[in-house]
């Protein structure tokens, strides 16, 4: 896979390619859509939650590309991702396909200087 990391991070909303497959085939879909994948509430320009804003900051301060999908935008896609995940609250943040988990998670990483090398793995 292509290097991750730029000199300014930059988050893209993912585009669905079989937006008619059931949701977890959607969701899986979109968790491989990109190395690094956030589904949050609202998009990268504009975070709908304090929790969505702080992770997307993280990821656009180390320089990460990324894609991500708003859950505001889609109820089946909401419900169905923390069934995916097993994981209640928004945002995640998955790494190839793999949760790494949500705002106090990837806030950890980063305080204490984990999240470039777990992004990179």
């Amino acid at each position: 896979m292509s290097n991750p990391f730029n000199v300014i991070g930059q988050g893209e909303q993912a585009k669905e390619t079989n937006p008619n497959a059931d949701t977890q085939t959607r969701i899986k879909e979109l968790v491989t859509s990109s190395t690094i994948f956030l589904f949050m509430k609202g998009n990268p320009s504009m975070p709908q939650c304090g929790f969505s804003a702080n992770v997307v900051g993280i990821l656009n301060s180390i320089g990460a590309n990324y894609k991500t999908f708003d859950v505001l935008s889609d109820w089946d896609i909401r419900d169905g991702v923390k069934q995916f995940s097993n994981w209640p609250t928004f945002p995640q943040l998955y790494v190839n396909g793999k949760l790494i988990g949500g705002n106090d998670v990837i806030s950890e990483l980063y305080d204490n200087g984990e999240l470039e090398e777990t992004l990179k793995a």
